[in-house]
């Protein structure tokens, strides 16, 4: 397997014994300067890698926090020019902290596919989540693999047993398990239907595997850290931001990031 940010920080994690934080924020919410100070902020608070929303209309998979983010960030001049100039600026001091960007495929054919893909290396990204882009749509495939950027693909609680090698076999970076039938910040699986499901997908897969949607509290992330490689949380960073714009989003951001990561770091892991 080649050495990425990403394999390089699951070798790391797994040589501590515990499992990553993932955190998640839109690019330019609420605008682009409080966003690249919540983006610098968020690896020493405790993120151990971070997916940045591609500001997006129509973000269909996501709940009414995330969409509000979007809207925020758009009407805030938000561009996929913006989003790969943070990432630019994030990379001036840290180098090391994997940057996965998540969103909708409309905005990259938008912007060109390979010349996104070039960008994108080129600014620092690690891997694309691209939510509504299945894996029988393979025309990303051979230029990313050119580009050294993962793609990273969503497994949900319907992933069969036949459909799950097509997911997993192309699959770069980790798997993101979607852990709830439905959209993001809507409510949480059970922590025992989590185990059972993070098992199944490591028979079918080598790659780590990143458990994400309803996990809003330090308690929830402790748990599914338990048995998974890494915790996603997006919804409620997201809900924080908003209920904090105008005094201090970013610090209050930082500091709910502190906490879940405190929740990952005690949990109880298979020695």
């Amino acid at each position: 397997m080649m050495s990425t940010r990403i394999t390089r920080r699951f070798q790391s994690l797994a040589e501590e014994g515990r499992g990553g934080l993932v955190t998640f924020c839109t690019a330019g919410d609420p605008d682009y300067d409080v966003s690249l100070a919540l983006l610098k902020g968020l690896p020493a608070a405790g993120a151990d890698i971070i997916e940045l929303g591609m500001p997006f209309s129509d973000p269909m998979a996501d709940g009414p926090a995330i969409q509000l983010s979007s809207q925020r960030a758009l009407a805030a001049g938000a561009s996929m020019q913006t989003t790969l100039a943070l990432v630019r600026e994030f990379r001036k001091s840290d180098d090391a902290t994997p940057i996965i960007l998540m969103g909708y495929y409309n905005p990259i054919y938008i912007y060109g596919p390979d010349k996104f893909l070039n960008d994108a290396a080129e600014a620092g990204v690690d891997g694309l989540i691209i939510v509504d882009l299945p894996p029988e749509e393979d025309e990303l495939l051979a230029p990313l693999k050119s580009s050294g950027i993962d793609l990273i693909y969503l497994t949900a609680p319907t992933t069969d047993d036949a459909r799950l090698p097509v997911v997993v076999k192309n699959a770069g970076g980790f798997v993101y398990y979607v852990s709830i039938t439905g959209i993001t910040g809507t409510k949480s699986a059970v922590q025992s239907d989590i185990a059972s499901s993070v098992a199944r997908l490591k028979r079918a897969t080598d790659l780590p595997i990143a458990v994400g949607f309803g996990i809003r509290t330090p308690d929830q992330a402790a748990e599914v850290a338990e048995c998974a490689d890494a915790v996603v949380v997006g919804s409620a960073l997201v809900s924080e931001l908003a209920s904090n714009i105008g005094a201090g989003c970013a610090a209050a951001v930082h500091k709910l990031v502190r906490e879940l990561a405190a929740g990952v770091a005690r949990a109880d892991k298979p020695k």
